[in-house]
């Protein structure tokens, strides 16, 4: 057995225990074929990345499944990895080749990724350094990266089959494009905010007759690229110009007008400028009534050719200028002050600008319809189900996804075109020449979005498309846990390439969490600098003290916020049980040899039924996901009924009754070792600690079985009595607490029980109460006429009955009276306020019903609080 040092030290301890773990293979899987299997593949983390509280929390909720499921005995998987990050890395190396005065183009495309790669075994697993210190219980020697051998092989194959299915295509389309990166993004990589922006209003003359239509942009530099204005067929005010022409002020294009529903009367004045080369909507009309494309922002955000006399000037720059000539042209009719939602790259923040561009594509909907049924028909379970609807929103008005990027770290197309016919080759290995002409082929230049690997996640880091082993045993996995604003990214993409090329859901339950939140509920950002660093946290308190906070405030698809408080309650709760796990140890003999509990006793048979209470409802809850309140109901466990009352009462009764003491460090023991295996999963270092000090069996409790429900007899009768028994002890602590007597001030009791029934129970366990009331006698009573009230004393309710703490010659009556009466003025003063404002109509027609009712339960309360204090008050007289 481990020997306890005298105080708790989580460093030393988790580190021990860690590497002890990983050097006994604990992580891995038992491959019992024979028992069920359970699995979760960790949400990959960036290579880029560090620990924050939001992987904290879901990789805590994760390992107390894992650890969970390990002890039911299951076949269990946790698969560690991490993702590539393309653009993320790309940028990180840049910055570090430019503070070289490299330019990654001055060095070429090889010599490039060769940095990313040195950069990427450098620092790419400090993320996972970190998730070690959390105590996540993944097995390593499956580690995964979605850049290595086999889920490379895994995206070529994806890619190829859904090009040969038809559902991969190429085009000229408008993408959203970020100047900075310089690559495109999907949708969904593209965060709005609103912002303040202007509408200026321009006036486009007619061409055929005296007049003028007024068109109201936010952007006018892309009034340089229109090629016609639109109105609604059924808007009267423009209708009958339809087939007219316009010139386009400052460039003198002229451009049809043109009929086309999608055009919203209500905005602006009805009629809109078309500009299909930048924006997704004049895009489409474009397509509708074939209009000529012309790009006027070139990929750097700078104005081109096209764009005449503002060619290279930054957009921002052209806005401005333009707006002034159209003003000195008298071409502004106005212009109006807003609020608009504008996009913004998700990676550097810059405004995303919509270009046409040529990209390539997944065609999304012949994949989303049975992605769609899967949650439709239960196969996968979203936790909360509130979720599904927002999963089934997207799904069912989802586009088609862009897939390429113009940046050089990832997965390369796997599209090659011949340098002499143009022919396109999509293939699993480089052709040689192209198989029309035989002339020499070159790779498409551009990679695959990050989002197109993680998406094969759970199938992929299984050895698909080989059937290994593990594909079999593994796949569908059980559980995905992951944050609620990943849904539409990867979520979404996971159970659609999971279906279409398993022909299997990727897992059967997605986990939702919500954000960790500062103490004031705002989102954690840089620039707000309230971030939380968890490794200065578990610096401070330990891993297991920053895993308990974070889970006791928990529940599924809720946001919580962040409190060190909570850390430091964790802490004190560990360095409690150590101390009372020492207490245990310090009592046990040398030659102590446990023996099997038939528990008779009142107090082990309360403690046992307590127990199997704990174990039934944490069993219930952990399967249903509810981490929080199964992490509450082990910590109270732990905390009031060991703690606080059994090893309390195991003190009194070793003392008094010492034939007892070998059953009641038993009965300590076996509780103890039960309860540090349900509070494994949660705080794993110093359960494995203390575990390790107490009498068990086995190597460690990460392998210990799940604890199960001891039969017990006359349970009911026992959890009566000690109820009865804690309301008395309670109820007389309070009276003293309430006069403030000393800790170990000797006083005198008088119990009332209201029948022969609890007068039993609190006589069973007598010398226990005399011993933590600190009472020198206590006079027992069953209720009657002839039983009268104690003069000068403090009385209380208790369960089954009443206390009184007499008062004479332990408190100045005189004083304490005047204690009582000045409490019973400040309390009737409150009274007759509540009353006042009840009694105001004004006050009762006006304000809220929750505060009525509340004005009214305090009034109640007052009442009673006042009734109370009067009878002491008499008493003292």
């Amino acid at each position: 057995m481990v020997e306890l040092s005298a105080q708790y030290s989580p460093h030393e301890v988790e580190q021990k225990w860690y590497s002890f773990w990983k050097e006994q293979g604990y992580f891995k899987p038992n491959m019992n074929p024979e028992a069920p299997t359970f699995s979760i593949v960790m949400p990959p983390p960036n290579v880029t990345g560090i620990l924050h509280v939001g992987h904290a929390l879901n990789n805590t909720w994760q390992d107390i499944l894992i650890r969970f499921h390990r002890m039911l005995g299951d076949n269990t998987l946790w698969l560690p990895g991490t993702d590539h990050a393309g653009i993320h890395t790309q940028m990180k190396v840049e910055e570090l080749l430019r503070s070289q005065n490299i330019d990654r183009r001055s060095i070429g495309r090889e010599a490039f990724i060769q940095e990313v790669w040195q950069w990427k075994e450098k620092y790419g697993g400090e993320i996972l350094r970190q998730v070690e210190k959390l105590g996540a219980s993944v097995d390593w020697d499956r580690l995964r990266f979605t850049m290595d051998e086999g889920l490379s092989k895994a995206v070529t194959e994806v890619f190829v089959r859904l090009y040969e299915e038809g559902l991969i295509y190429r085009g000229n389309y408008i993408t959203n494009w970020c100047v900075s990166c310089r690559t495109a993004l999907s949708d969904i990589e593209v965060e709005h905010d609103d912002e303040k922006g202007t509408l200026t209003f321009i006036r486009y003359p007619l061409v055929d007759e005296p007049g003028e239509i007024v068109v109201a942009t936010t952007r006018p530099e892309t009034m340089l690229g229109d090629t016609a204005i639109a109105v609604h067929p059924d808007d009267p005010r423009w209708n009958h110009l339809v087939g007219h022409q316009v010139k386009v002020p400052l460039v003198d294009r002229i451009i049809p007008i043109i009929a086309d529903t999608y055009v919203d009367p209500e905005y602006g004045t009805g009629a809109v400028k078309v500009t299909p080369a930048h924006d997704p909507n004049d895009f489409q009309m474009g397509e509708r009534h074939q209009l000529p494309q012309i790009p006027v922002i070139g990929e750097d955000g700078r104005m081109t050719e096209a764009a005449g006399p503002y060619q290279g000037l930054d957009r921002y720059e052209a806005r401005q200028r333009i707006i002034k000539d159209l003003d000195e042209r008298g071409a502004i009719e106005k212009q109006e002050d807003l609020i608009h939602s504008v996009g913004h790259c998700e990676k550097c923040g810059t405004v995303i600008e919509p270009l046409l561009s040529l990209q390539w594509f997944v065609k999304i909907k012949p994949l989303a319809e049975p992605a769609l049924n899967a949650v439709r028909m239960g196969a996968i379970k979203f936790v909360p189900e509130r979720f599904e609807k927002i999963y089934t929103n997207w799904m069912e008005n989802i586009r088609d996804w862009c897939i390429s990027r113009q940046i050089w770290w990832g997965h390369r197309i796997p599209a090659y075109y011949c340098d002499h016919c143009d022919h396109v080759m999509v293939a699993r290995e480089a052709p040689e020449h192209c198989d029309v002409c035989g002339g020499p082929v070159h790779q498409d230049e551009d990679v695959l979005d990050t989002w197109f690997s993680s998406a094969l996640w759970p199938f992929s880091t299984l050895g698909w498309p080989d059937q290994t082993e593990d594909l079999k045993t593994f796949y569908p996995t059980s559980v995905l846990s992951t944050a609620y604003d990943i849904i539409f990214f990867w979520v979404s993409r996971m159970i659609m390439q999971g279906i279409h090329f398993t022909g299997q859901k990727p897992f059967t339950t997605v986990l939702l969490h919500g954000l960790v939140r500062d103490s004031q509920g705002r989102k954690m950002s840089k620039s707000l600098g309230n971030g939380v660093d968890p490794m200065d946290v578990i610096e401070r308190y330990g891993a297991d003290a920053l895993r308990m906070a974070l889970v006791l405030s928990s529940a599924p698809g809720n946001d919580q916020r962040y409190s060190d408080e909570r850390v430091q309650a964790a802490s004190h709760f560990a360095n409690k049980i150590y101390n009372a796990i020492r207490y245990v140890r310090m009592n046990l003999p040398e030659n102590f040899v446990l023996k099997p509990l038939n528990p008779h006793h009142v107090e082990d048979v309360w403690i046992i039924q307590q127990l199997n209470q704990t174990i039934e409802k944490m069993t219930a809850w952990l399967h249903e996901f509810e981490f929080g309140q199964a992490a509450r109901a082990i910590y109270d466990f732990l905390w009031d009924d060991y703690c606080d009352w059994y090893i309390e009462l195991s003190k009194i009764r070793m003392r008094e009754y010492p034939s007892d003491a070998d059953e009641v460090l038993s009965t300590l023991i076996y509780v103890a070792e039960q309860s540090l295996k349900l509070l494994h999963p949660f705080m794993p270092f110093v359960t494995e600690e203390l575990w390790q000090s107490i009498p068990h069996e086995g190597e460690s409790i990460m392998i210990a079985p799940w604890p199960e429900v001891m039969p017990l007899s006359h349970q009911e009768q026992a959890l009566a009595t000690m109820d009865r028994v804690k309301s008395l002890i309670r109820a007389g602590r309070n009276l003293r607490a309430e006069v403030n007597l000393p800790p170990g001030q000797r006083v005198q009791f008088f119990a009332v029980a209201d029948n022969a029934s609890v007068l039993g129970d609190w006589r069973q366990e007598e010398v226990a109460i005399r011993e933590l009331l600190r009472a020198q006698d206590i006079a027992w009573h069953v209720k009657s006429e002839d039983v009268a009230k104690p003069h000068h004393a403090l009385t209380g309710v208790a369960l089954g009955g009443s206390l009184s703490l007499l008062l004479e010659g332990v408190v100045d009556l005189e004083k304490e009276a005047a204690r009582v009466k000045k409490m019973m003025d400040q309390t009737q003063a409150e009274l007759e306020r509540v009353e006042r404002q009840l009694g105001d109509q004004k006050f009762l027609e006006r304000a809220p019903e929750p505060v009525v009712a509340k004005a009214k339960a305090q009034r109640e309360e007052l009442v009673s609080r006042i009734t109370r204090l009067k009878e002491r008050w008499e008493d003292l007289q």
